[in-house]
């Protein structure tokens, strides 16, 4: 360490260097400094909430720090358990947070839309993306329900030009292939599902946000108990320029 060839003159005991902020330290009275409340996903170490006001260590020093966690006060509800956000500290969800009783449901209506585009939104909202407490290693988004699948739209010659190939594992000669025609006459609702899945994540969690994403041909669906929340106008908007007000209400943001 620095402060190890530091001697006093007159012995040899070792002795540290001298604090920064010393002339602070020496009786000087501190003035008080006005803090803003941290935004969600930042952290302040030196305050938590309930702990009294900081004084210093020595005994000179009187004035006291007044930088309190005001934001903990406020309840701060989300899509999860809706308990209480503590913004002065690194936020992670519990299991508790990814309960599917609780979860949020939402409707595309897939006629007439760019299947991509379509594609991008359900997926952003399976994994929770539109929420301030995504966690990429959590399941903390919703439900969403595409209907008129058999109705979607794509761009250019993939109508007769985009393939889909299947075929058996470790059996050799039986891969099948049909293009997206041919597979939205046999099973129009793979076509979506297929364009989903390959935008979540490989693994475990990809398998069971992919259980959460519901498919239907027709223009019917049998989850109406649930109150799915229409984001059908969000396909071909930026965040910046959408309406989220109805989203921001269903999770609890309002």
């Amino acid at each position: 360490r620095a402060w190890t060839v530091r001697r006093l003159h007159a012995g040899g005991r070792l002795t540290p260097p001298t604090p920064r902020h010393a002339s602070i330290m020496k009786g000087a009275t501190m003035r008080a400094r006005p803090c803003a409340t941290p935004a969600v996903g930042t952290r302040s170490p030196s305050i938590r909430p309930g702990a009294p006001a900081l004084r210093s260590q020595r005994s000179g020093a009187t004035g006291v720090h007044v930088c309190r966690a005001s934001a903990a006060a406020g309840e701060v509800k989300w899509v999860g358990n809706r308990r209480k956000l503590d913004l002065n500290r690194n936020y992670y969800p519990k299991q508790e947070d990814t309960d599917t009783q609780k979860k949020v449901w939402y409707v595309i209506d897939a006629e007439g839309k760019t299947l991509g585009r379509l594609a991008t939104l359900a997926s952003n909202y399976l994994r929770g993306k539109h929420l301030p407490t995504f966690t990429p290693s959590m399941d903390t988004g919703g439900y969403v329900v595409v209907v008129n699948a058999d109705k979607v739209a794509v761009t250019g010659r993939k109508e007769n030009d985009k393939m889909y190939y299947y075929h058996r594992v470790h059996r050799p000669g039986t891969m099948k292939t049909e293009t997206l025609s041919e597979l939205r006459q046999r099973v129009p609702e793979r076509i979506v599902e297929r364009a989903v899945k390959g935008m979540l994540p490989k693994g475990r969690l990809g398998n069971t946000l992919f259980t959460h994403l519901k498919v239907y041909a027709g223009s019917e669906h049998p989850h109406e108990a649930q109150t799915p929340v229409d984001i059908t106008s969000l396909i071909d908007r930026k965040p910046k320029d959408a309406d989220l007000a109805a989203v921001r209400a269903a999770v609890g943001l309002e």
